[in-house]
């Protein structure tokens, strides 16, 4: 059991401010078993990661008293804050896909607020259930998860054809990554020489290759959102939270009112995250392993659902989670681009030189993959998860 004084990053300190030094590097008691096993520590008590100064945590988010963390006074107001930017990101939106609207820069910003706001009612809802009406939070859920889904795919390929083609004109220029292993100096430059000659010749057509079919996808994806909004299941979604915007279904009787039917869904949300850190593969496996994969998109996904309960109970998100979980949207990146790559090349009858352009393609993605998990690790305030056995 949690003793009252033990403190987490979703657990606002009630009492006099901590002590520096040593008292403030007390870890606090495991949660889970699986936390304990592991040697998770609380994120406000564990030890400090590369580049963290001992003794000390994450910067402090501004907190709130324990005793007005109900349902009513923090959980209620965040997600009609979040229904409100909602309806208005889709007001936006509407209005700058007019086709009197010649812009479309206005659109995917306000595409990439609905998402938002779409992403953390969804996250809420996932880790709050206890607390809200659960028939209406599941059905709610599922349908933002759809609508979410939809919006995404047209800008992730958007992205990860620039990130393609990016590094293309990179591998493709003077010099080309130094190959692995110890080779005879004639040797390596006798080899780097004909692979700039035979990766300059496919890069172009491997380019356009790629260009066909993420434009493709893009124009696929981006009538399929069209269709998303237009429907009546995504009306219905709408109506849904407009509702939400002024009135949140809380559970029944006085069950779930109580500042402990915030903190412990929020402390069992860090705990998962902590577990699964732990678990990541280590530093030394093999990057082209992409069975791996999973466990870090898992990973990220348990972040964004602590982020977002850490901006419930503390009213925002924790800054020492910022350069991990963008380490981590990278990763995510790096991964898909590397699957483009590869589905590119196995087309059928291409010529040698762009099949020769996308295996290079894709090896420089999976080093991207293992950069990413590198900065991740280095990025990573708690390094007792990360060296657990």
């Amino acid at each position: 059991m949690r003793r009252p004084d033990q403190q987490t990053t979703t657990r606002p300190t009630t009492g006099p401010a901590p002590e520096t030094g040593a008292a403030a590097d007390t870890p606090a008691a495991a949660d889970t078993p699986a936390a304990a096993a592991t040697g998770a520590e609380s994120l406000s008590g564990g030890t400090p990661g590369p580049g963290h100064p001992a003794g000390t945590g994450p910067a402090a988010a501004p907190g709130r008293p324990a005793g007005d963390l109900t349902t009513e006074a923090v959980l209620a107001p965040y997600l009609r804050a979040q229904a409100a930017d909602f309806l208005r990101s889709l007001r936006l939106h509407h209005e700058h896909s007019a086709p009197a609207d010649s812009g479309g820069h206005d659109a995917a910003a306000a595409t990439r607020a609905l998402r938002r706001a779409a992403r953390r009612i969804s996250g809420s809802l996932h880790t709050f259930r206890a607390a809200l009406d659960p028939l209406w939070a599941d059905q709610l859920r599922t349908e933002l998860t759809w609508l979410t889904g939809v919006l995404a795919r047209e800008h992730a390929y958007a992205n990860r054809l620039t990130r393609l083609v990016e590094a293309l004109h990179q591998l493709s220029g003077p010099a080309l990554p130094a190959a692995r292993g110890a080779r005879a100096a004639g040797e390596g430059a006798a080899s780097d020489a004909q692979g700039r000659a035979a990766l300059g010749v496919g890069a172009a057509r491997a380019g356009a290759l790629l260009e066909r079919r993420l434009t493709l996808a893009r124009t696929r994806s981006h009538s399929a959102a069209l269709q998303a909004l237009g429907s009546s299941r995504f009306h219905a979604v709408a109506d849904a939270v407009a509702l939400l915007a002024s009135d949140v279904p809380l559970a029944p009787g006085p069950a779930g009112r109580g500042s402990e039917e915030l903190l412990e869904p929020a402390e069992r949300a860090e705990q998962r995250l902590l577990a699964a850190v732990a678990a990541l593969p280590p530093e030394d496996s093999e990057p082209y392993n992409e069975a791996q994969d999973a466990v870090w998109h898992q990973a990220r996904l348990l972040l964004r659902l602590h982020r977002y309960a850490h901006e419930v109970v503390l009213g925002a998100a924790d800054p020492a989670l910022a350069a991990p979980g963008h380490a981590l949207d990278l990763h995510r990146d790096a991964v898909e681009a590397a699957g483009a790559a590869a589905a590119a090349a196995r087309t059928p009858r291409i010529a040698p030189a762009t099949a020769y352009a996308l295996g290079v393609l894709h090896a420089d993605q999976r080093h991207e993959v293992e950069a990413a998990r590198a900065v991740f690790r280095e990025s990573w305030p708690y390094a007792t998860v990360l060296t657990a056995p």
